[in-house]
């Protein structure tokens, strides 16, 4: 009992999520680092353990506390007043989808702020659904920072250590943080300065330090221009605003380097050198990352007071309910909220 609670929230039920549950609850590697329970449609979610064809259970609970998990049994809250969702149709956008995504994901912010649940992962949702139901925030995070009183917030990309058994993993976890994240690229130069770099650099470590079992993480930060500048023949970027902002949080205690080419860099990474990367923009973290283990890829929130980690797919509209979703990235989401979860209380003082 002494494993963390997480609550899956279904997400938007005409998409993969409730599949991706079914299909991953059988797994022990679900199970084997905190307790899970789902908040969302008992009714959607026994529908999805038939299309898998799971001898499992699904038990309607009204308080997480009640939850008793296992591998045949999948303890469902659904919130008073959500949004009914059983006759949404599989892969079409619908406003009753959306507010029910919402509710299931307001529900669960709830609870962690009570202290009645330990962390959150959430499945997917639709931004179209959500807009239709007339929620004006776009998606998980930007839900999760207004509830949670947090203006403040960022999200790392994680990729998680290759698991086979009985063997060591090939490379460690892998974090990515970035400077600047879904804004034009043509704004990126506009948003970098050596106070944003630094400041990323210090929620890369508080991020990584629950996952690397209390060590203080060893942090490259990305170049912006190519060859890292090329000591300003290709922009002086990184001799004006990323090296001072690497050199100012070195003198601060960090264990950070760089700035590093990117061409090179993820190589590195990828292969044990560093725990996590500070990345200038979006597409730099997300295609390395994304490419060398796409369904071990995992979100992770940073800034709000309570440990939300999420997949790394969409609501794949093109296969939902054809039987064919891959629960690896929820398991793997699943995994790493318990591992945060038990790592900030290793690191509590007593």
């Amino acid at each position: 009992m002494n494993r963390p609670s997480v609550a899956l929230t279904m997400g938007d039920v005409a998409g993969i999520g409730p599949e991706v549950i079914a299909r991953a609850w059988s797994d022990s590697q679900l199970h084997a680092l905190c307790r899970p329970l789902v908040i969302g449609s008992p009714e959607v979610l026994r529908r999805a353990v038939e299309l898998v064809e799971g001898a499992i259970e699904v038990q309607a609970i009204k308080d997480p506390r009640a939850a008793e998990s296992s591998l045949k049994l999948i303890p469902c809250l659904e919130p008073t007043g959500a949004a009914p969702v059983g006759e949404v149709r599989p892969g079409q956008v619908d406003a009753r989808a959306g507010r029910a995504a919402h509710d299931y994901l307001i529900h669960a912010i709830d609870l962690a702020l009570e202290k009645r649940i330990d962390a959150i992962t959430t499945l997917p949702l639709n931004k179209e659904a959500l807009s239709l139901a007339g929620i004006g925030h776009p998606g998980h995070t930007e839900i999760l920072a207004e509830r949670c009183g947090t203006p403040d917030h960022a999200m790392m990309l994680y990729l998680a250590a290759e698991r086979k058994p009985g063997a060591t993993p090939r490379r460690p976890g892998l974090g990515v943080v970035h400077v600047t994240l879904h804004v034009a690229l043509r704004r990126v130069f506009d948003l970098i300065n050596v106070d944003s770099v630094a400041a990323k650099i210090r929620l890369a470590d508080r991020a990584m330090r629950p996952l690397t079992e209390g060590r203080r993480p060893k942090i490259a930060v990305s170049s912006l221009n190519p060859h890292a500048g090329e000591n300003g023949l290709f922009g002086d970027e990184e001799v004006t605003i990323i090296g001072p902002a690497v050199e100012r949080t070195r003198a601060e205690g960090f264990d950070v380097s760089g700035p590093h080419p990117n061409d090179t860099l993820y190589h590195r990474a990828l292969g044990g050198e560093y725990d996590v990367v500070v990345a200038m923009y979006h597409d730099q973290g997300h295609i390395a990352l994304k490419t060398a283990g796409f369904r071990r890829g995992v979100n992770i929130t940073l800034g709000p007071p309570i440990t939300r980690t999420s997949v790394a797919h969409g609501t794949a509209f093109d296969i939902a309910w054809k039987g064919l979703a891959d629960p690896s990235s929820l398991i793997e989401a699943t995994r790493a909220a318990g591992r945060i979860v038990a790592g900030n209380r290793e690191s509590r003082p007593d």
